[in-house]
């Protein structure tokens, strides 16, 4: 059975933060940003807000017509925009948590860590909640994207949080980067490129 997906508004915000929230609580990489894991509970939502928030500002969010899954989706230009005003990782570290400088740590890596020179579709985030995983839902909205990437001849990229999940991403025709996101006495996070395949008309 197919899963049908429409493109999140502003108004799924709320749902969005929520399924973010609940799908990575025990993410390796969230747990190495917020440590404790009664703090994270209680803050860890802030910084899927932030992610959410910049997402609908600046690429679109696909979500599960039933509500249980979504993907946060860039699309990124050859060439990387000039930074303009303040830090846009310490912006972050001051919104979700400003004694913890972790959160500017993972922003820092992730932007060092992102490939330039070619137009891609950056996968940033997808979450599935928790109770559905393992059902096909995050390969459909992943898809969804990929076959557009086939069909323009775009490449994809993204990073995985754990060695695990690298496997879902692989049957799905990304391959790692061969360079890991080494996070200081932390996991490690794999990113993967995808190159278009061709389409046969």
């Amino acid at each position: 059975m197919g899963v049908a997906i429409r493109t999140a508004g502003e108004g799924d915000r709320e749902l969005v933060v929520r399924l973010l929230d609940d799908a990575f609580q025990d993410d390796p990489v969230s747990g190495w940003i917020f440590p404790d894991a009664g703090y994270r509970r209680r803050t860890h939502h802030k910084l899927m807000a932030a992610f959410t928030d910049a997402v609908f500002a600046d690429g679109r969010i696909d979500l599960a017509e039933d509500g249980m899954a979504c993907a946060l989706w860039l699309s990124v230009p050859g060439e990387p925009h000039a930074a303009d005003g303040e830090d846009e990782a310490v912006q972050l570290r001051e919104f979700v948590d400003p004694d913890n400088e972790r959160v500017e740590t993972i922003a820092r890596l992730m932007a060092e860590g992102h490939p330039t020179g070619r137009a891609h579709e950056y996968l940033w985030m997808i979450a599935v909640t928790p109770d559905r995983q393992g059902e096909g839902l995050g390969a459909a909205l992943i898809r969804h994207v990929l076959e557009r990437c086939d069909r323009e001849g775009l490449p994809a990229y993204l990073e995985a949080s754990s060695e695990r999940s690298t496997k879902l991403y692989e049957r799905l025709g990304y391959a790692f980067t061969d360079a890991t996101l080494d996070l200081p006495d932390g996991p490690r996070m794999y990113p993967m490129w995808r190159e278009p395949r061709t389409v046969l008309v």
